[in-house]
Formats: C-alpha cells, structure tokens, sequence
C-alpha cells in the first residue's frame, strides 16, 4: 500500500507542533502500526531528517508504552494497542493523522512522546498493599470467592496505557483510577489499607491536572483490555464511603 501518513511533529515541551505529511510506500497490510512507523523512520534517517520519535517497548498490547491517537480515536479504529493495530485496518491511498495523547495530566516530551509518569504517581499514592515479610504464603491460604477473583482480575488488566485519557472529552483518568482501586478493594489483602487508598489517589489525580468524570463513557469505548464502566461506579462508592468516615 501507499499511504500519506500526518505525524505531528514538535521538538520540545514548549516548542509549537504542527501536522506534517509523509509519503510511504510498499506498506504491507501485515506490518503492526509501530512497523510502519519504523519504516517511516528508516526512510527519514536515510534522507537525513529527524526520525519520529514515538514510545514503544514490548509491542505485545502489554505494556501500554505505544498509546498515540489514529485519525482521532485513541489507539486507531480497533479495539485495541497501536503495536497490535495491523495495517490491513487501512486501505490504499489512504492519509492517516497520528498525534499524541492530549490531556494537561500528559503534556508532550517530543512529537508523539508524552509525559504519563502522572500514572504512576496516582499508583504511588495507594496502589499497594501491605506487604509482610517472610516467605510467600500457600496459594490457598487467604480464600477469594469466585465473583470477588473475577472482578479483581478483570481491573487488573489494565496497563495504564492512558488511551481512557486521551479519549476523554474532559481529559479525566476515572477509569485508570477507578480500576487501580477496584482491583485491591475487593481483595482480602487490600483492606487495611482500604479507605485511605481512595481518597489518597483521588486527590492526586486531582492535584495532577486531570478533569472530572461526566460518564460520557468514551474511556470504556477505548480501553484496549475492556475495563468495565461499572468500576467507576465502584471508585464512587468508595470515595463517598471513605469520606464519610475520615
């Protein structure tokens, strides 16, 4: 395939960035979206221009390094990662914009590289569990019952991609938030630290820039790993109940 691809280029955190157009050919419906890229790059180093520079590490669909926006959905037209995105989701001749995620929580380091070290710190705030010393106890000491297991496995899925970020029309990371806590809140090894864990990364995603929910839904349309709405939901009920109680 021939495909005119539009990458938003900027060199700096506050520098100006504009859409810029390249051509590239022999695309192979087979190439991942990061391979397309890749060969963008060579054609560019060849040609002695600046390569794109754009995030990328396993390109498994598990780390959720590669998360840029495809013709203005987060992660392309597929439900999926950008290194797991084919090409054959694409046809000849066709232009494609890619730009970065856009939320103040992810300001951009360079072209289509963003800051969302903002995650981690929402995940510092109480994503842990109290962890006690010695050797590691027999799987079946601590009995989960099968919905509780289910609904912890299902939130812990999420990669913190930010793609539920950067489809928000209000830039809100409810939904990373809301999984983070979902997650330990149903399990026996996270209650001691249960009530505190809420509120304490609640205040940081605030204090981190990013808007507030309106359950526009647009994050659970994006998430590549299927996070469920009704964890927000959860995250609700236990800020509300935590406040109440501090």
């Amino acid at each position: 395939m021939k495909l005119t691809v539009r990458i938003w280029r900027q060199s700096g955190p506050q520098a100006d960035g504009r859409l810029v157009s390249y051509a590239v050919d022999e695309v192979s419906p087979d190439m991942s979206f990061l391979e397309m890229l890749d060969v963008l790059n060579q054609d560019l180093i060849a040609d002695g221009e600046e390569p794109v520079a754009f995030d990328h590490d396993c390109r498994e669909g598990i780390c959720g390094s590669c998360g840029v926006v495809i013709n203005g959905q987060a992660h392309g037209p597929e439900r999926t990662t950008s290194c797991q995105l084919h090409m054959r989701s694409f046809r000849d001749g066709d232009t494609i914009d890619v730009e970065p995620w856009r939320a103040k929580g992810f300001p951009v380091v360079k072209d289509l590289v963003v800051d969302r070290s903002a995650l981690d710190r929402i995940v510092q705030a109480g994503g842990y569990v109290t962890a006690p010393t010695g050797s590691a106890p027999d799987a079946h000491a601590t009995p989960v019952p099968k919905p509780d297991a289910d609904i912890a496995f299902d939130n812990a899925t999420c990669i913190g991609c930010g793609a539920c970020v950067a489809a928000c029309p209000n830039g809100s990371a409810m939904l990373f938030t809301a999984a983070k806590v979902t997650h330990l809140s149903v399990l026996p090894q996270g209650q001691p630290e249960r009530a505190r864990r809420v509120l304490d990364m609640v205040e940081t995603m605030d204090d981190e820039g990013f808007g507030g929910c309106t359950n526009t839904g647009e994050c659970v349309a994006s998430c590549p790993k299927g996070i469920p709405f009704a964890s927000i939901a959860t995250l609700n009920r236990e800020f509300r109940k935590a406040a109440r109680s501090r």
